[in-house]
């Protein structure tokens, strides 16, 4: 047979209603976080007040909705005035919290609830003269769960007289939803809007429900923070790995080239003294270079400062030819990624070369990649000897390059090296095809 309707009881429609209003308050905090500008509201702890002004904004507006949709269409899941009024002020201070508690307050009122307003300007207060005493971590540790350890907390109190926050933090929310049934009670549903409690148990569910609409904005919040200042340590490592790297090369290259030019001080000063020049010349540009990324422009200008160095020291016998797309120009590179390894193809595949001595500089863009390569006519690479490997202390910039290629762009980052005893080595990079910003080609 078929069955009429059934309609839920009061304390179904309470219970159900929570819930909701629940799922609503993590959907609501879960979306202000993804704005970028209001989580970085949340990472200082001071706030000067245009920033308290958006926090205003971004938490009133939503409220305030909330409290209207629930007057115009008896949609109480949305109201949540006193548990957000309370959370405004604990996170961003009295005064954000008093303002929320008025703009929710004022729109009660104009649906005749004129109690809201003072009800809820006190809550805003109540958080943020709690936040003004508290130490500012406690707050983004609030957990309605710490009242499972309230009789350590009396032991505490009583044995050390040391104040546990948690419980303060928690205790003053539960506070205003006592004060808030009494009041709902002593003038009426009419006056003030609240969910009445008649029995022990749906006030017990009802003040953990108050709890629970601080705690988990204050949750999601604070795992928005904390994945945040991990990015920015992350970021900060990477930036000092990368720093560490480039100090690598900087002492390995002026020790080479200290030895060059110490080998001509006694036999040919004037020339020691022009190096000298270029090499002040070229640590002063080296020193002016703050940046981790450059222009292979700029990177063939030092590359150029370079052998100029060496020009003079090898005279004819070196020299240096270049395959430039100009189109590669203005790709960005890594600062000093091709000294190194221009370095390497002199200083142990030329060094030691009878004849004419050619390195070559390539680039060009292939299938969304940027390609360079160092090509020398050197001895090549003898895989007898430890000392030519890549990872040898003497082929350091080798090393140096390949793992700085790997810091910066993982595994679109490539180093490969071919070569052959007695006829020469090529070193090919692969990076991503970056183009400088404000440069744009045809």
């Amino acid at each position: 047979m078929p069955q009429g309707p059934r309609f839920l009881t009061f304390e179904q429609y309470l219970l159900v209603t929570q819930i909701v209003q629940l799922a609503a308050v993590a959907a609501l905090s879960t979306m202000l976080v993804r704005f970028r500008r209001f989580r970085t509201l949340l990472l200082t702890e001071r706030r000067d007040w245009p920033e308290r002004v958006k926090f205003i904004g971004a938490l009133g507006i939503p409220l305030s909705a909330g409290v209207a949709s629930r007057l115009l269409l008896n949609y109480a899941a949305a109201d949540v005035s006193l548990g957000g009024a309370y959370m405004a002020g604990l996170v961003a201070g009295p005064y954000a919290g008093a303002i929320v508690g008025a703009m929710v307050g004022l729109t009660a009122m104009a649906g005749g609830e004129w109690i809201a307003v003072p009800l809820y300007v006190g809550c805003g207060f109540a958080g943020g003269g709690l936040r003004e005493i508290c130490p500012k971590d406690a707050i983004w540790h609030f957990s309605p769960f710490v009242l499972t350890g309230l009789l350590r907390y009396l032991w505490k109190l009583v044995r050390r007289f040391e104040v546990d926050w948690q419980m303060l933090l928690i205790a003053a929310p539960l506070a205003l939803e006592v004060l808030h049934q009494a009041l709902g009670h002593r003038y009426g549903i009419e006056r003030l809007f609240f969910f009445p409690a008649h029995s022990p148990g749906m006030l017990a569910l009802t003040l953990l429900a108050t709890t629970l609409t601080v705690a988990i904005p204050i949750k999601v919040w604070n795992s928005a923070r904390i994945e945040h200042k991990l990015q920015e340590q992350e970021a900060l490592l990477l930036e000092a790995r990368i720093e560490a790297l480039t100090s690598q090369i900087n002492p390995h290259f002026l020790f080479n080239t200290l030895t060059s030019i110490s080998s001509l001080i006694r036999t040919r000063p004037d020339t020691a003294r022009m190096l000298i020049n270029r090499l002040s010349g070229l640590l002063r540009r080296r020193l002016r270079a703050h940046d981790h990324f450059v222009s292979l422009r700029d990177e063939l200008t030092a590359v150029d400062e370079y052998l100029d160095i060496e020009c003079v020291r090898f005279g004819p016998s070196l020299r240096v030819d270049k395959d430039i797309d100009p189109a590669t120009l203005d790709q960005v590179v890594p600062s000093m990624i091709l000294q190194p390894l221009v370095e390497n193809s002199i200083k142990h595949g030329l060094a030691d070369k009878l004849g004419d001595r050619v390195i070559t500089l390539r680039s060009q863009r292939q299938a969304g990649l940027l390609v360079l390569e160092v090509v020398d006519n050197g001895v090549g690479i003898d895989d007898t000897r430890p000392a030519r490997s890549t990872g040898s202390g003497s082929s350091i910039g080798l090393a140096n390059v390949a793992e700085r290629l790997r810091v910066m762009y993982g595994a679109q980052g490539r180093l490969s090296i071919d070569s052959a005893a007695d006829q020469g080595t090529r070193v090919r990079l692969e990076i991503p095809d970056i183009l400088l910003p404000g440069r744009r080609t045809a």
